[in-house]
């Protein structure tokens, strides 16, 4: 057993070992070891501290989410205040701004610094000789919440000072926030268990950070930036960029749309910019922040009761309006959920009109108890899909409707079901016309069929040549050559697409039938088992479940599906047209890529990357999303990144798309064209 000098020692190196990838990862974006080797080193950590406890520190990787759940929040007061900042909402009051900082310092070359204001949660972290030792919510700019424990969770979030020489106290400042991608993700998980939504990302983000368990604000998907400095003990600046340049070297997220400009008319330009591409953001954010670049004319500067006078908010146009409900309609998507959608009175929200709002699903509209006819709040921020965030009840007449679930689809009258354990109902039929367009995209994208996109399908179905995805293999070139700027070579190209994906594995035509939670790796597990499509017509409820990873949602799902005679009507179309019904399990003992790891890099053209990468793992072989040493073979496609870079520079194996085909039939891999 290893000493506890060693132990001592070892950890030492883990730690610092592990925090650097960390950064490189979440922070940088640039990560230098595959998930598996830093997977590696975590465990080693582990295992070490659980022979030598004591060694334990709560700055551990390890301890991130160590921490148990807190009675309640204690107060902490800022060393130094978080104040509020005074607005701007225009050019003029910018100028205005620059006109008062010049009447108090005089005619002085004045450089500025511009920055985002993040949409999110304000915190303030303390570092003590380079060590995170508490963290606080901003409060009432005096005295905050600590929240140390569910802040550790952050994995963006550096624990320890990258710094060789770091001060005796440094209070960072900076904003919690969730991205759109996860806040979305979160309501949709929120909402399939019929559990309240949040608002917006800025609720998401403040609501997970003030959880009394750690463990729940470590399942949410959480981002910080840092913007400044609060109190700093042991070294001093003489700009607000250098702070932000020394932040940054000590580890902490600095935002890279941060600039350095030299007058107020810049510093106006860089608001207007972000004013415009903020859509573009995957986060939110509602204004931009203008802040006097020398920490000397800062001081002179001073502040007000409120805010300083050195630093100003721009603020971006509100994304929340008032309108009316006019209607309450349900659509019907590709799955065939119905999801209920208000129409309202247009208002200009966020520099766009907003004429509809997502109501998400039946649960939500009874919370909200959203009525035709009610005055509602509108909320629209960047790519977040307008909202209605609260009902203006005291504005009601009695003359509001509620609104009712339809018990049959609205567009073709088949039953609606609701599952087990979900929010949503659902269309039984898989003919549905309101889902067929993209169902059969989803189909030719799942089956690889290249060039039937969205404007040849649409054309085919409106024309009624393709009215379900089996009649997609019953075209030829005289129903073809009826479509808008088709001409025979494309239409050639075409067809052959569509004759090579009837050879396709079980696995992919199980994923293109588009079973509601049936993606590729469920139906990769489902064909494991079960060896020909007709195997699904007879499978139980019980059977299903006994498969490792199908639970009893997923399960029900396929037996709904399968017990359609719609279903059964497709199935034998395709058994018409000639499509692969059976497949050849890949037997264990039988894996050609066992102890084989392949990176991915470029655009491939014959499958998806997740198409390609899950193909490897059937195989055997292991996925990486970086290059090291131990990667077996890089493969690459058009327009490559770095990774190819360094493949080359570690003289590793390098694979065209076409050689890594050569490789798969060689290797004996059936349905590869």
């Amino acid at each position: 057993m290893m000493e506890k000098a060693q132990a001592q020692k070892r950890i030492d190196e883990l730690r610092k070992l592990i925090d650097y990838h960390r950064w490189r990862y979440y922070v940088l974006d640039q990560p230098e070891i595959s998930d598996s080797e830093y997977d590696k080193l975590v465990l080693e950590l582990q295992k070490l501290e659980e022979q030598f406890p004591d060694l334990i520190t709560p700055n551990s990787p390890t301890q991130r989410v160590g921490a148990p759940p807190a009675k309640e929040f204690k107060p902490v007061k800022h060393l130094l205040p978080m104040l509020s900042l005074d607005n701007a909402f225009n050019s003029e009051d910018l100028l205005a701004f620059d006109r008062r900082v010049k009447r108090i310092l005089g005619e002085v070359p004045l450089q500025y610094v511009c920055e985002l204001k993040f949409d999110g949660l304000a915190v303030s972290l303390r570092y003590e000789k380079g060590v995170f030792t508490l963290g606080a919510t901003r409060g009432d700019g005096y005295e905050g919440e600590e929240v140390t424990n569910n802040l550790r969770t952050l994995k963006s979030l550096t624990l320890n000072l990258f710094c060789p020489d770091p001060p005796e106290l440094l209070e960072a400042r900076g904003e919690v926030i969730m991205t759109y991608p996860d806040f979305e993700r979160l309501n949709e998980e929120r909402a399939s268990r019929g559990e309240p939504l949040f608002a917006n990302p800025r609720n998401a983000a403040a609501g997970s950070v003030r959880q009394l368990d750690p463990k729940i604000t470590a399942e949410r998907k959480l981002d910080i930036f840092i913007y400044g400095m609060g109190a700093c003990r042991g070294k001093e600046f003489s700009t607000h960029w250098e702070i932000l340049q020394y932040l940054k070297s000590c580890g902490l997220k600095i935002s890279d749309k941060v600039r350095l400009v030299d007058s107020i008319e810049e510093a106006i330009d860089f608001c207007k910019e972000w004013q415009e591409k903020r859509g573009d953001l995957p986060f939110g954010v509602d204004g931009a922040v203008v802040k006097v670049n020398s920490i000397e004319y800062q001081e002179k500067l001073g502040f007000t009761t409120h805010s300083p006078r050195w630093a100003i908010a721009y603020k971006f146009p509100a994304a929340e309006e008032i309108t009316r409900v006019e209607d309450i309609k349900v659509y019907v998507g590709r799955t065939g959920a119905l999801t209920p959608v208000a129409h309202l009175a247009p208002v200009e929200i966020d520099g766009s009109t907003v004429s509809r709002a997502t109501l998400h699903n039946e649960d939500e509209v009874k919370r909200k108890d959203v009525r035709i006819g009610d005055w509602v709040v509108v909320h629209k921020a960047g790519a977040v899909i307008p909202e209605i965030i609260s009902v203006l009840k005291e504005r009601r007449t009695g003359k509001e409707t509620p609104f009712e679930m339809p018990k049959r689809c609205p567009v073709c009258g088949a039953e609606a079901i609701r599952l087990p354990g979900e929010a949503v109902t659902r269309c039984t039929n898989i003919s549905c016309p309101a889902q067929v367009v993209e169902r059969i995209l989803h189909f030719c994208r799942s089956m690889d069929i290249e060039g039937l996109g969205p404007a040849i399908v649409v054309q085919l179905h409106n024309l009624g040549l393709a009215k379900d995805v089996g009649d997609i293999y019953f075209l030829n070139m005289e129903k073809m050559l009826q479509l808008e700027r088709m001409g025979p070579i494309l239409a050639k190209k075409l067809l052959n697409q569509i004759e090579t994906s009837k050879n396709k594995p079980l696995r992919q035509l199980i994923t293109a039938l588009g079973i509601l939670q049936v993606g590729e790796h469920v139906a990769d597990l489902l064909t494991r088992k079960y060896h020909s499509i007709d195997d699904f017509f007879r499978v139980s409820l019980e059977e299903l479940q006994a498969i490792p990873g199908i639970g009893p949602s997923i399960a029900e799902s396929i037996v709904v599906f399968f017990r359609q005679p719609e279903t059964k009507a497709l199935i034998e179309k395709l058994k018409k047209a000639g499509v692969r019904m059976e497949e050849e399990e890949i037997r264990e003992e039988k894996k050609p890529l066992s102890g084989k790891t392949f990176v991915f890099t470029g655009t491939l053209s014959r499958f998806t990357r997740e198409q390609a990468e899950g193909l490897v793992r059937r195989l055997g072989g292991e996925v990486s999303s970086s290059v090291s040493r131990r990667t077996s073979f890089v493969v690459v496609g058009e327009n490559p990144g770095s990774k190819y870079d360094k493949a080359r520079e570690l003289n590793l194996n390098i694979l065209g798309e076409e050689e890594f085909l050569k490789m798969l039939k060689e290797i004996g891999v059936e349905g590869i064209s």
